[in-house]
C-alpha cells in the first residue's frame, strides 16, 4: 500500500500548529547563514594557498634538482680534464697499466659517485677503475693490445687481488671513443651499452654472477653516459681517450637521494623520450633478446611516469618543443601532481629535460589548517543553533518518545499498540499514520508467514531436484572410471599380445624346418648304421649312453609337440588381439562369436578347476549369425561384465553345495545366440548359480547396485552395461532368474546400426 492510500484513511486535521514553522525556518536561516559564509572563505583562502604553495614548493624543488645535477655533472668533466692533464705531464705512465690502474682506483674511491674512470689507448690497450659489478667494492680493469679485457677485485691498497672475468673487447670500435676522437675535444658520449664478447668468468666470478640477477648493476646490464677527452703527443698525434663513465644506474641512485619532497619524483629524459636517470622504484632498464635496452616515458611500468609523459604528449606533442621551464597539473591516482619541465644543458653537449612531479599531498598541511578553522567556525555555528533548538525540541519530545516506546513495543512482538493524537498537526498525522501502520503491520505479518511456508516447500523442492541431480553425477562418474578401466585393459591386452606374437611367429616359423633337419639327420644316421654295422667301441659306448633309439623316436614326438604348443599360443594372441579392439570407439562389422571367444579366453584361468575347486564347463549353443554392426570393445565389455558375474555366482553357489551334490548338477556356463526376425541377434548367457529373487532383478541395472560383498564390486557393471546395449546400440537388455537354479542374461541387438557409418 502506497503512502497516498494511507494518508487517505486518516481523518483530516487542519486546526493543528505546522511543525515546520517551528523547526524549519529558525534552523535553515542560521546554519545556511553560517555554513555558506565559512564555506566561501575557506574555498578561497584554500585555493590561494594551494596554488602559492605548489608554485613555491615546484620551484624549490626544480632548482634544488638543477643546483645538485649542475654539481653532480660538473666532476667527471674536471676530472677527465685533470687525467688529460696528468697525461701530458707524464705523471700517468700509459705502458705500465697497473700503475695507471691504481691510480684511477684512488680517483674511483675517492668520488663513489663514479662507475668508471680509465683510458683506452690507439692499439687497444686500456686500464681503469671503478664499480660495476655488484658485490665488488672497487674493480680494476685492463685490456690487452689483443682485446682480452679482464676485470680484478682490488684490495685494500689499490692492488689486483684476483680475477674475475674476462672477455673480448675492442674500445676502437665503441661510438663514445669514436664520437670522442672525431670532436676532438672534451665531450659528452652519447648513452649506449658495452658491447663485450665471449666472457670467461673464473670460480669467483660465477658465484658474482650468480647473485647479479637484477637489472641495477653488472656488466650485462652496464649502460652509461661517459666524459670523455683525446690526448695527443707533442707532435698533435693521438694518443688515445680518457673517460669517466657514469651507470645509468648511479644517476638513478643519486636522483633517489635526492629530497625534493616526501612523495615527490624527479626523473632525467633525453629528447628521444628514453630515460636517463629516475628516483622511482622501477629500473629503467630492461633486457629483450639479449639486448639490454631503456625504456621511454611512454611504456616504463612507472604509471607515474607515463601519465607525466601523457600529459607532456598532450601539451606540447614532442619533447623537441620545449626550450624553456614549464608547468603543468596532472591527475594520478585520484590526486593532482605539479609537473615542473626543464631543459638541462651544457657546453659538452648534453641536452636533456628534467621533470620534476610532486603531489598534492606534500604541502597540504597549512590547507589543514585552513580546514580546521572551518570546522571551528562550524562548530561555533552548530553550538548557537543548538541553544535556539533546545526550546523548540521541548515541545517534540514527549509525543517523539511515546512514538518510539511504541515503536520499541512492537519491534519486541507487542503489534497491539496504538499513540495517543498531538495539538501539533504533523506529530498528530504521524500517529495516526503510525498507528495505520501497526494494523497493516500485523496483516502483512500473517501474509508473510504464508509466503514463508510457500518459500519452504520450494527449498525442499529445489534441494531434492540437487540431490537427483548430484546422483547422476556420480553415477557418470563411475561410467566414466569403469570405461576408462576397460580401455586401459584392452591396451594392455593389445600390447602384451604383441610382444607375444611376434617371437612366437618366429618359433612356429621355423619349427617346420627344425622337424625335417631332425629327420635328415636321423636318416643319415640310420644310413650309417646300416653301412656302418659295426661302430668302433667309442661310438658304441655313446651310442648307448645317450639312448639312440630313444632319442630317434623321441625327438621328433617333442617337435610335434612343440609346434602344437606354439601353435595354441598362436590362438591365444589371436584371441587377445580381437578382445582389445582397440578402435572400440566406432562402428564395425564384427563375428560376434569371435568376440564371446575371446572374452572366454580372457577368463580361462577362471574357468579352469584351481587345486581343491570345480572346472566350470562352457556349453556352446551357436547359431549362423552374419556380421553384426556394433561397438566391438564396448560389447566386449558387456561379454566380460556379464560373463564375470556368471563365474562370481557359480562360486559363490559352490560354497553351499557338497561335493555330490556338485557333481550331480555340475557347474556351467551355457552361451546360445540366435538370429531374431532376420534383422536383430539375440545372446543368451545363462548359469546355474544361486540365482535372483524378483526384488534383486529390479534393481540389477541400477547404478551402484551389487550384492557383492564390500571391496568385490563397484555395483556399476551391469549399469554401464545397460546403458551400452540400449542406447549405444539401441538394443535390448534383459534378466531371467530363479533362486536355486541361476540366472540368464538376454543381450539383443539390431544387425545394422540406424544412421551408422562403418570403420573397415
Amino acid at each position: 500500500m502506497s503512502l497516498n492510500s494511507a494518508n487517505k484513511h486518516l481523518p483530516k486535521s487542519n486546526n493543528r500548529i505546522q511543525l515546520n514553522l517551528i523547526l524549519i525556518v529558525p534552523f535553515v536561516l542560521q546554519i545556511f547563514a553560517a555554513v555558506g559564509l565559512v564555506g566561501y572563505l575557506s574555498f578561497k583562502n584554500s585555493q590561494k594557498a594551494v596554488n602559492n604553495l605548489a608554485e613555491q614548493l615546484i620551484d624549490k624543488a626544480g632548482q634544488q634538482v638543477d643546483d645538485r645535477l649542475d654539481m653532480y655533472l660538473a666532476l667527471p668533466i674536471q676530472l677527465t680534464q685533470i687525467n688529460v692533464d696528468a697525461i701530458a705531464n707524464r705523471e700517468l705512465n700509459l705502458n705500465d697499466p697497473i700503475a695507471s690502474g691504481h691510480y684511477f682506483w684512488r680517483q674511483a674511491k675517492a668520488f663513489p659517485h663514479l662507475s668508471y674512470v680509465g683510458y683506452s689507448l690507439i692499439d687497444k690497450r686500456e686500464a681503469g677503475a671503478g664499480r660495476w659489478i655488484k658485490g665488488v667494492d672497487l674493480v680494476l680493469y685492463e685490456n690487452l693490445s689483443s682485446g682480452k679485457a679482464s676485470d680484478y677485485v682490488a684490495d685494500a691498497q689499490g692492488k689486483r687481488a684476483k680475477l674475475l672475468q674476462s672477455y673480448d673487447f675492442n674500445p676502437l670500435t665503441e661510438p663514445w671513443y669514436k664520437d670522442t676522437v672525431t670532436a676532438g675535444k672534451l665531450t659528452w658520449s652519447k648513452i649506449k651499452a658495452a658491447e663485450i664478447r665471449n666472457s670467461q668468468f673464473t670460480e669467483a666470478g660465477k658465484a658474482l654472477q650468480r647473485q647479479d640477477n637484477s637489472l641495477d648493476n653488472g656488466l650485462d646490464y652496464y649502460i652509461a653516459v661517459s666524459a670523455a677527452a683525446p690526448f695527443y703527443d707533442n707532435n698533435r698525434k693521438l694518443l688515445g681517450v680518457t673517460s669517466i663513465d657514469l651507470a645509468l644506474t648511479s644517476i638513478s641512485d643519486f636522483l633517489r637521494h635526492l629530497k625534493v619532497s616526501p612523495a615527490g619524483q624527479v626523473f632525467i629524459i633525453e629528447r628521444n623520450g628514453r630515460l636517463v636517470g629516475s628516483s622511482g622504484n622501477f629500473p629503467i632498464l630492461y633486457k629483450v633478446n639479449n639486448q639490454v635496452e631503456r625504456y621511454s616515458i611512454f611504456d616504463i611500468p612507472d604509471r607515474l611516469i607515463r601519465t607525466v609523459a601523457q600529459g607532456l604528449q598532450k601539451r606540447f606533442h614532442t619533447l623537441q618543443a620545449i626550450q624553456n621551464q614549464q608547468e603543468f597539473n596532472i591527475v594520478f591516482n585520484q590526486e593532482r601532481q605539479f609537473v615542473q619541465i626543464k631543459p638541462w644543458r651544457d657546453k659538452y653537449g648534453l641536452d636533456w629535460l628534467v621533470v620534476v612531479a610532486v603531489p598534492e599531498s606534500d604541502f597540504m598541511a597549512q590547507i589543514h589548517a585552513h580546514n580546521r578553522t572551518t570546522m571551528l567556525l562550524c562548530l561555533g555555528a552548530l553550538v548557537i543553533a543548538t541553544i535556539i533548538a533546545i526550546s523548540t525540541s521541548r515541545r517534540i519530545a514527549q509525543p517523539i518518545l511515546r512514538l518510539s516506546q511504541a515503536a520499541e513495543a512492537i519491534a519486541n512482538g507487542k503489534l497491539d499498540q496504538n499513540v495517543a493524537s498531538s495539538n501539533v498537526r504533523e506529530l498528530d498525522i504521524l500517529a495516526r499514520a503510525f498507528n495505520y501502520m501497526a494494523q497493516q503491520l500485523q496483516e502483512s505479518f500473517q501474509a508473510l508467514a504464508q509466503t514463508n511456508e510457500q518459500l519452504e516447500h520450494r527449498v525442499e523442492e529445489r534441494t531434492a531436484d540437487l540431490t537427483n541431480t548430484l546422483q547422476e553425477l556420480q553415477q557418470t562418474q563411475a561410467r566414466m572410471i569403469q570405461s576408462e578401466k576397460m580401455s586401459s585393459l584392452g591396451q594392455m591386452v593389445a600390447g602384451v599380445a604383441h610382444e607375444i606374437n611376434n617371437p612366437v611367429n618366429f618359433i612356429h616359423g621355423n619349427v617346420d624346418f627344425v622337424h625335417d633337419y631332425t629327420e635328415s639327420l636321423l636318416e643319415l644316421v640310420q644310413l650309417y648304421q646300416s653301412e656302418y654295422p659295426n661302430p668302433t667301441s667309442a661310438i658304441a659306448e655313446k651310442i648307448s649312453d645317450i639312448d639312440l633309439e630313444f632319442v630317434s623316436e623321441d625327438l621328433l614326438k617333442l617337435l610335434t609337440s612343440m609346434k602344437l604348443g606354439t601353435e595354441r599360443i598362436r590362438e591365444i594372441v589371436k584371441s587377445l588381439r580381437n578382445f582389445s579392439r582397440l578402435d572400440e570407439a566406432e562402428i564395425k562389422e564384427v563375428d560376434i562369436h569371435e568376440g564371446i571367444e575371446s572374452t572366454l579366453l580372457i577368463l580361462h584361468h577362471r574357468l579352469q578347476p584351481e587345486p581343491g575347486a570345480v572346472a566350470i564347463a562352457v556349453m556352446r549353443d551357436y547359431a549362423t549369425l552374419p556380421l553384426v554392426e556394433c561397438y566391438p570393445g564396448q560389447l566386449n565389455q558387456v561379454l566380460m561384465n556379464i560373463l564375470a558375474n556368471a563365474i562370481d555366482a557359480i562360486e559363490e553357489a559352490n560354497t553351499h553345495r557338497t561335493s555330490g551334490e556338485i557333481q550331480a548338477n555340475p557347474s556351467q556356463i551355457t552361451i546360445s545366440t540366435a538370429v531374431i526376425d532376420a534383422d536383430w541377434i539375440k545372446i543368451a548367457i545363462a548359469d546355474n548359480g544361486l540365482g535372483m529373487t524378483e526384488a534383486v532383478i529390479q534393481h540389477i541395472f541400477d547404478p551402484f547396485f551389487t550384492t557383492k560383498p564390500v571391496g568385490k564390486g563397484t555395483g556399476m557393471g551391469m549399469s554401464i552395461s545397460y546403458q551400452i546395449i540400449t542406447e549405444k546400440h539401441g538394443g535390448k537388455l534383459e534378466c531371467f532368474s530363479t533362486p536355486g537354479k541361476g540366472t540368464e542374461i538376454v543381450v539383443q541387438i539390431p544387425i545394422r546400426q540406424v544412421n551408422s557409418q562403418i570403420s573397415t
